[in-house]
């Protein structure tokens, strides 16, 4: 990778960064599905008139919009709100290893010794956080909800996967974003309240956390990324990703004032080593098939 690449690449990881840490503001003005509604929406108007539409795979992308997005980020966002962002990020990590898990179970694949020991690490460093003397009743409540949000996303991504690459990146994006805004609205206008009130006393902070998350983290985060993706080597680009919490635990404490205890960066630390076992076993599993000769 050239340097320009690797810039662009520690963008997405900062970019994404930011979403997260502003999230943690934006949700002391919105609910949290209102607050994703709202994000999903606008991000589906920027990109939806310049992408092909899924034809064909309607179907399929609204059924991945339900448990992508509208499950996996109201209970994400849900746990957010009742913890800090440095915690949440750790716990976002379980992504991973629970994406794993649903390629054992869903497509029948191997895992091999090195993504068990992965898995396992990074569970041991959830039972590191969740053993925290400081941490309530509820706080466990918000570690819960933000874990069912990595296990329901590990189970949109073998949806995705199933698609075969028949609908483009960017078009899923978008028409995920047509599909799942107004399902997180109209599930926010059963489930939240107080909606008036909170855009009558919505600060820059909340409009920004929208418009922010929309257009920067959504938008332009996912297509640096796919830009990026496509040009390298996924041994090179992907290991980049795990500056993503480093990056939230540096935020939240410098723009939130959060000041995470041992524990949890211990914790942090041990799922970290675990997701990042996963991924450099994945990629050496990929990088060994691809070496092999082609059978006449």
């Amino acid at each position: 990778m050239s340097m320009r690449e690797i810039l662009l690449a520690i963008c997405v990881p900062l970019t994404w960064s930011l979403g997260f840490t502003f999230s943690k503001l934006g949700l002391t003005e919105f609910p949290p599905l209102m607050l994703m509604g709202m994000r999903f929406c606008l991000t589906a108007l920027i990109l939806v008139f310049f992408v092909a539409r899924p034809t064909g795979h309607y179907w399929d992308v609204f059924w991945i919009a339900v448990v992508s997005a509208t499950l996996q980020y109201g209970l994400t966002f849900y746990g957010l709100s009742m913890i800090d962002a440095s915690m949440a990020i750790i716990i976002v990590q379980l992504e991973v290893p629970f994406g794993v898990l649903a390629a054992i179970v869903l497509l029948r694949e191997r895992p091999g010794l090195a993504r068990v020991v992965g898995i396992a690490l990074a569970f041991t460093g959830v039972v590191f956080i969740a053993g925290e003397p400081n941490v309530g009743p509820g706080q466990w409540l918000g570690i819960a909800l933000t874990g069912s949000g990595a296990l329901v996303w590990s189970f949109g991504q073998i949806m995705v996967k199933r698609l075969g690459g028949a609908v483009g990146g960017f078009s899923l994006i978008a028409w995920v974003g047509v599909f799942s805004g107004p399902q997180m609205l109209i599930a926010s206008l059963f489930i939240e309240t107080g909606h008036l009130e909170a855009i009558r006393s919505a600060t820059w902070i909340g409009w920004g956390t929208v418009l922010y998350l929309a257009v920067i983290m959504t938008a332009l985060g996912y297509g640096i990324w796919y830009s990026v993706l496509s040009r390298n080597p996924v041994s090179s680009v992907m290991p980049v990703l795990l500056l993503l919490p480093v990056f939230v635990i540096i935020e939240s404490i410098v723009l939130l004032g959060e000041r995470p205890e041992f524990i949890v960066l211990l914790g942090g630390g041990i799922v970290l080593e675990g997701v990042a076992v996963i991924i450099l076993a994945d990629i050496k599993f990929k990088n060994r098939r691809a070496s092999r000769p082609a059978r006449a």
